[in-house]
């Protein structure tokens, strides 16, 4: 298959999850094997940092690239966003360090990008093959494995520790319409987090409309106000559990659709396009990071043995010992 570009520049604005600041992503085209690269317009000389497994410098709560010159967090939905429309090659200019979080999912860069156009170009894509079965697992309980598979499947396997959430599972493959299937699914919280995570310094951008926010338990409506005054958010009457968010999910599994919408953008990061069938329970970024290490650590071994013979004992010998001999 040809490698792909946006056809002309796409423009978004928001104010990123983590953060809270404002800023403006700019989507543009760009030439063969160019590769998705970011581009900090806010920086000095604007340094630029090309989307990769090897470049990742924290997972903690979002992927987050750097170099030695810049860095830019929660890049894991526009990845996933250009990796879903088979984006191969484009430049992402952004003004802060954190990209927007917009509605916590894909749906408006995918609509971005369809506005602005895809265009084929006069390059094959490169692929990783996965040849053999490739397994990977974490501390943290996370489980995957890479099977040689004439395409490309992800399945998605999650359960958390959540009486609203439970057992939930997700499939993606080439005949998926990762435009309306997966690019809605929005990020969620569990609101017992949201305290760490706001002494961690982080979520300060995070409300109802950017993420989908699960209650087990009604909360004291101290502990309430106290929770958002620590966000600089107005307080509200918990008088529910479940889905706080007011028109509730839009898939009955969009929990595990967004963690498929993760993986996605987590295994662009790889640089290749995959052929193979990936199964992944429990996936997190940190995972998810760690696991594509693993897969480009064998597509470069694969990479330097190529066109070199395989020898396969369960196949008949060219010559025998006493033929060669002979």
């Amino acid at each position: 298959m040809k490698q792909h570009s946006i056809q002309t520049t796409a423009t978004l604005s928001g104010i990123g999850l983590h953060t809270g600041k404002t800023a403006t992503i700019s989507i543009h085209p760009a030439d063969i094997n160019h590769g998705i690269q970011f581009q900090r317009t806010d920086i000095e000389k604007q340094p630029k940092l090309k989307a990769d497994v090897n470049k990742v410098s924290s997972t903690l709560r979002c992927t987050t690239i750097a170099s030695p010159k810049a860095s830019i967090s929660t890049v894991e939905h526009l990845l996933s966003a250009l990796a879903g429309l088979g984006i191969d090659n484009a430049l992402i200019s952004v003004d802060a360090d954190e990209i927007p979080i917009l509605d916590g999912s894909a749906k408006e860069i995918v609509a971005a990008i369809q506005v602005a156009g895809i265009v084929e170009q006069d390059a094959e894509r490169e692929y990783f093959v996965v040849e053999e079965p490739i397994q990977f697992q974490d501390e943290t309980g996370a489980e995957y494995i890479a099977l040689p598979y004439d395409g490309f499947e992800l399945n998605v396997l999650v359960n958390f520790d959540s009486v609203s959430i439970g057992e939930q599972s997700a499939s993606y493959d080439s005949n998926t319409d990762y435009a309306t299937q997966i690019a809605p699914c929005r990020t969620f919280v569990l609101l017992k987090d949201i305290a760490v995570l706001a002494e961690q310094g982080l979520v300060k951008g995070g409300d109802l409309n950017n993420a989908i926010v699960i209650a087990d338990h009604l909360m004291p409506q101290e502990a309430v106000d106290k929770l958002t005054k620590q966000l600089g958010k107005s307080s509200f009457q918990l008088n529910k559990t479940g889905i706080l968010n007011e028109n509730g999910l839009q898939f009955p599994n969009e929990i595990a659709r967004h963690k498929l919408l993760d993986l996605i953008g987590d295994l662009s990061l790889l640089n290749k396009r995959i052929k193979g069938k990936i199964i992944a329970k429990k996936p997190g970024h940190s995972a998810n990071v760690a696991f594509t290490k693993v897969l480009k650590e064998q597509y470069l071994k694969q990479r330097k043995l190529k066109g070199k013979p395989k020898y396969d004992p369960t196949k008949a010998p060219i010559y025998n010992t006493v033929q060669v001999m002979e």
